[in-house]
């Protein structure tokens, strides 16, 4: 046994929590899978990472400590160490502290690594033992905060700069370890990171005659970043093409594809779109960030009446609910969060999408192949042989599609899909101009739900203002319908961006079928009449829910009007 290993079982024999058996099995653990005999003991679940450190620190004379602060770094130190160093040893140079620089590391008996710090930054170390998890996260935080400006790079970028454009790996790069990567690749890295870090869904790299200019989309809306000088387009389009893995010779085609990057933990996917204009390749880049939190119905912004209305409607055996809107009006998270609120041992579930946004644990997923004549229709054909309870189209696109959702239903499937119209009646108008049967609609179509993103006000800079009375009547506002008489905006800030606001929530419309809905559906009626007759059984339009948010606080009438126009 190594030093280390004898020390650790000296040290924790004489530990009441621990017994002398839980120790050799976490010895026997270590001599068949390695890592170390601290690890394997906290893996088994003898004793918590804090606990084992805290006492072999007391035993070694070396500090503990529980977590680590931004306070705690001082750039001037952890910024001349390597991140992946850092990363790999699990260390992090802190700050000084009578004459000596503290160093934390989570392995206390790694001597080796205190040793190149203390070499690399000529300073006289001291350790202090931290826990695995803080350690990492510290390193992480401060990275984000210190990445590098797009526009200081290409500032201080060099002429020649575009000679070196080296492949990606298989094994997605942390874009935080950027330090010694070309000034281009440093420059797209950047990019990425920037849109990751201010939230944005999409990113547009745009050429024009004299210069190219880059902008995010962020909560729907599309901002201007920087305008990299003219030079650099096509060194910046060949480096996302190599980490796309598209062909960089091919300047004259339409190209698809699709990149895998880390940023600190997250993993981020990134569908790359490519086509040639007059003056250069444009890309437009969509941005899925797979450990980001998936939003139930409860938290996607429906109001009580709503989420009942639609819980009653996902418990139903079979039918069809369609949920309708433009691209990027949040239709996909609102399937998602209706199939995991059914998503339970008892049922089969099973979707076809272009693209698989999210894994759903316990659900089976196809992603739409368009090479292999792999479509919605032939999916959804062979789904219904998988005996599924509840499937899932991401979108009817041809009548094909739609026939064989109806003959799910009609066996007793629910069927869950979207449809591009701009409101919930104009789907059911919309299916009968497919082709559809006017009574195959009105008898397997259980609801339409069409939606709309709004803004939500910043709570950091959110503030109170009497509005005026045109401004109400244009969204149907009354004055005593006001809380207090006054409404919200955002004043802009820091944490926003200076826009006023941050983060998105739906506004929704429920045309639940009923037998007038259904009468009107089977007389072929236009979907300005089925709409007026939804209206009169209780239908709430997009603008009216708007108008209930805009009430509590949550958006602004501007937003409203922005998204759901008069019709």
């Amino acid at each position: 046994m190594s030093i280390d290993i004898n020390l650790i079982t000296e040290i924790l024999s004489t530990q009441p929590d621990i017994s002398q058996e839980q120790i050799e099995e976490a010895i026997r653990l270590q001599s068949e899978n390695g890592g170390r005999l601290t690890d394997n003991i906290v893996s088994l679940g003898y004793m918590q990472e804090a606990e084992v450190l805290r006492i072999i620190g007391d035993k070694l004379n070396i500090p503990f400590r529980n977590s680590i602060t931004d306070e705690d770094i001082d750039p001037d130190f952890i910024s001349k160490v390597p991140l992946n160093y850092l990363k790999n040893n699990l260390i992090i140079p802190l700050r000084k502290e009578n004459g000596s620089l503290l160093v934390a590391l989570a392995d206390p008996f790694d001597l080796q690594a205190l040793n190149d710090i203390s070499l690399l930054l000529d300073e006289e170390t001291s350790p202090v033992i931290c826990s695995k998890e803080e350690i990492s996260d510290a390193i992480n935080r401060y990275y984000r905060h210190e990445s590098t400006n797009a526009e200081q790079m290409i500032k201080d970028m060099d002429e020649d700069v575009f000679e070196t454009l080296s492949s990606i790996t298989d094994e997605p790069k942390d874009l935080l370890d950027i330090a010694n990567d070309a000034p281009i690749i440093k420059l797209v890295n950047v990019i990425l990171f920037q849109a990751v870090k201010e939230r944005a869904s999409d990113i547009h790299i745009e050429p024009f005659e004299k210069d190219t200019r880059v902008r995010y989309r962020i909560d729907g809306i599309l901002y201007d970043t920087i305008n990299p000088p003219k030079k650099y387009q096509s060194a910046i389009i060949s480096r996302i093409k190599i980490m796309a893995n598209l062909d960089i010779a091919e300047k004259r085609l339409p190209q698809d594809g699709r990149i895998k990057i880390k940023i600190a933990d997250r993993l981020i996917d990134i569908r790359v779109s490519i086509i040639p204009t007059q003056f250069g390749e444009r890309v437009v880049m969509r941005l899925l960030d797979k450990s980001s939190i998936l939003l139930g119905l409860e938290d996607i912004g429906l109001f009580p009446d709503d989420l009942s209305t639609i819980h009653s409607l996902i418990k139903r055996p079979n039918g069809i609910i369609l949920v309708t809107g433009p691209t990027g009006s949040g239709k996909t998270t609102t399937l998602y969060g209706a199939l995991t609120k059914v998503n339970t041992n008892d049922k089969n579930i099973i979707t076809i999408e272009d693209p698989v946004e999210y894994q759903l644990f316990g659900i089976g997923q196809i992603q739409v192949n368009t090479k292999i004549n792999l479509t919605f229709a032939m999916g959804l054909r062979h789904i219904l042989r998988q005996d599924p309870d509840i499937v899932m189209v991401g979108e009817i696109r041809d009548v094909e599609t739609a026939e064989i959702a109806i003959h799910a239903s009609l066996t007793g499937h629910l069927v869950l899909s979207t449809l591009h119209t701009n409101d919930a009646a104009g789907a059911l108008t919309r299916l009968l101009d497919m082709g559809i049967e006017p009574f195959l609609v009105a008898s397997t179509l259980s609801a339409v739900i069409a939606q709309r993103l709004v803004r939500v006000i910043c709570k950091d800079c959110k503030e109170s203002y009497v509005p005026e009375e045109e401004s109400l009547l244009e969204i149907g506002i009354s004055k005593d319908q006001l809380k207090d008489g006054v409404l919200y905006r955002g004043k802009g800030c820091h944490s926003c961006l200076n826009m006023g606001y941050r983060g998105r929530i739906g506004i929704f419309e429920i045309l639940k079928m009923n037998e007038p809905i259904k009468k009107l559906v089977l007389e072929k009626y236009d979907s300005s009449t089925i709409k007026r007759q939804a209206m009169e059984n209780g239908m709430m339009i997009l603008k009216q829910d708007g108008a209930r948010k805009v009430i509590e606080g949550l958006t602004t009438i501007e937003e409203v009007l922005r998204v759901a126009h008069e019709e």
